[in-house]
């Protein structure tokens, strides 16, 4: 319990801009959440569906893979069925690329939403902090103007301390956003890397496929 009081006594402590920064740790926070949820459920799904793709593909089956593709909600789905869906129509292997490129570009931004905003928020927390600490001194010293002599010293400490606090929460807030901005940032990445893989592996196939055919024709 000595603790949770502590928590709140150096809250009070620290003035007026404790709060908004509070503001922003909570919406850093839920916004961290939500995009780490996010990106967790695309890749899992992303695995499901190569590991029901790839095997059609290998056999050069992409009538079926794009039945498959066009049923799936995965962003790896997404990004399949757009080359797919031009590799029923033309043969060329630049066609197909580009429409899968297009595809990831659409679906990148959708990864990417919303963090950085994280990095944003640390930034905005970091401010926030430091201009609590700069007003509570200006009130601190103005106080001190009109106090006695005796006063001035001890008063001058305390208010200098309560002060500090509102820059101490700022980092306390900034740090671990900036740090869970770098994780998703590297997740995010990590997912476009293994769409990028997919893509041309695909793009192999219905390659080798069509190389196939025309040494059968």
């Amino acid at each position: 319990m000595e603790f949770f009081y502590a928590i709140i006594r150096f809250f009070q402590m620290g003035g007026f801009f404790m709060y908004p920064i509070l503001i922003v740790l909570a919406a850093g926070l839920a916004i961290a959440v939500e995009r780490w949820m996010h990106l967790s459920f695309a890749r899992k799904a992303n695995k499901k569906t190569w590991d029901e793709l790839h095997p059609v593909l290998a056999k050069g089956e992409f009538d079926k893979a794009r039945e498959l593709a066009n049923k799936d909600k995965s962003t790896m789905a997404q990004m399949l069925v757009m080359g797919l869906a031009r590799q029923g129509a033309v043969r060329r292997r630049e066609d197909i690329e580009i429409a899968m490129e297009e595809g990831m570009m659409e679906i990148s931004s959708e990864l990417e939403k919303r963090t950085p905003y994280l990095a944003l928020f640390s930034n905005i927390a970091t401010l926030l902090g430091l201009l609590g600490t700069i007003m509570g001194l200006i009130q601190a010293f103005a106080a001190v103007a009109t106090a006695s002599p005796a006063e001035k010293a001890a008063l001058l400490a305390a208010s200098i301390a309560e002060a500090m606090n509102c820059t101490a929460f700022g980092l306390m807030t900034a740090i671990p956003l900036l740090l869970l901005h770098a994780r998703l940032t590297t997740a995010t990445g990590q997912l476009e890397n293994s769409l990028d893989m997919a893509s041309v592996k695909v793009l192999n196939a219905i390659s080798s496929y069509s190389k196939h055919q025309i040494e059968r024709g």
